[in-house]
């Protein structure tokens, strides 16, 4: 028998910069405490009432030590009885976890779930190949596990193995994204970011981390502008167009939402704000990763039995401002729909946490605005995306 689930909750750490505020806290720490923070924040529900956690990681290589959720259920003080289980589909781990929850929840094999990711960039360990034979001779090279392609396999297509950076520039080159546009892009996000913030959007949003003096994304440049943006040089190619003022940094942070099913309203004491509506993943060339959104997101509005029409918001990952644009193009949406609050070149983007990032923050922003209708997406590195489509169900325009 199938039901519904929804999203009843959701909360997040600031995003630090790379080798900022959150560079001491291991990434453990940090998912243990939005873990811990999704149980305190519904007092009504006994910890044993939380079926499953759910948590994305694109690393695990080092402190995350493998399983990443469950080790936060441990450090978090939930009973031992609660199992957790790590996901890594690179960028969109998060989104995935959440995914995953949803069915769980409609197929009657859970109630609640606690669905998130965590990252620390900044801490990504340096790894190297194992000898292939005893007392091998020469140097080893090592590798970073901090963003992007290591020990490749010399078996794949070297078309598919470009830098982030590379693929970016060939698309933006494809669909025709220039300069102005993705700098304008940029600045918008920063400015979109940091109002949200004033105005207290991220308030109830966010968890503050211990030890760490981090009061709001730190990646946030308010005094940005399109003219600050254009002087930087680019970093890809010389005569290219991606810069590292339009496109996200590297960051460290964790999120968590709290998704249940129907029934589950009654045992935590609180409303859902969001269900769960549609559901979309797509692939295409590695080197085109960025564009993978636009069929993952037009496949989860399918299945939520709507169009683009019936769009309010959409929360889309900005790991590069040509990228996104590329996205918004080929949707045609209204581009004030999309990114209400700021984005992720802004924002930041610590990989395995910005799905639930980007989901959480479509719910507040339905919530706040009564819209009916949005969309959550995200790009993955190595051609894959991943979109959901939420409904508001604690505020509907009459």
């Amino acid at each position: 028998m199938t039901g519904e689930s929804f999203l009843y909750d959701a909360v997040r750490t600031p995003f630090g910069k790379y080798g900022g505020a959150l560079a001491k806290t291991r990434p453990d720490d940090l998912a243990a405490l939005v873990v811990g923070e999704q149980a305190r924040r519904v007092p009504n529900l006994p910890p044993e009432g939380i079926d499953e956690v759910l948590l994305g990681n694109a690393n695990g290589a080092g402190e995350e030590n493998r399983n990443v959720a469950r080790m936060a259920v441990l450090l978090s003080g939930l009973p031992v009885s609660v199992p957790g289980s790590a996901l890594n589909r690179l960028c969109g781990s998060s989104l995935d976890a959440a995914i995953q929850a949803s069915r769980q929840i409609e197929t009657g094999d859970a109630d609640v779930v606690v669905a998130g990711g965590v990252e620390s960039m900044s801490r990504a360990p340096l790894v190297m190949p194992k000898s292939e034979k005893p007392f091998q001779a020469g140097d080893v090279t090592l590798s970073s596990t901090t963003l992007g392609w290591r020990l490749v396999n010399p078996k794949m297509d070297p078309t598919w193995t470009v830098s982030l950076g590379e693929a970016t520039e060939q698309l933006r080159e494809k669909y025709d994204i220039g300069r102005d546009r993705q700098d304008a892009f940029a600045e918008r996000s920063h400015r979109l970011a940091a109002k949200a913030w004033d105005e207290g959007f991220y308030d109830d949003l966010t968890v503050s981390v211990p030890g760490a003096e981090l009061s709001r994304d730190e990646s946030i440049r308010p005094d940005t502008t399109v003219e600050r943006l254009a002087g930087l040089k680019t970093v890809f190619r010389g005569d290219g167009t991606v810069t590292a003022g339009n496109s996200s940094p590297l960051n460290d942070g964790a999120s968590a939402a709290l998704l249940g099913s129907a029934n589950a309203a009654e045992l935590l004491g609180i409303d859902p704000v969001a269900r769960i509506a549609g559901r979309g993943a797509w692939a295409n060339e590695p080197q085109y990763f960025g564009y993978a959104p636009v069929e993952a997101a037009n496949r989860a509005l399918t299945r939520a039995g709507i169009t683009w029409n019936d769009v309010d918001v959409v929360e889309l990952n900005e790991a590069f401002a040509a990228q996104s644009l590329a996205c918004i193009d080929a949707w045609e949406v209204d581009p004030e729909i999309v990114n209400p609050y700021g984005g992720a070149i802004a924002i930041g983007h610590p990989l395995g946490a910005s799905g639930t990032r980007v989901l959480g923050t479509l719910a507040r922003g339905l919530q706040r605005s009564g819209g009916r209708y949005g969309v959550a997406a995200i790009c993955i590195g190595v051609g894959q995306g991943l979109a959901v489509v939420l409904e508001n169900v604690s505020g509907r325009k009459s």
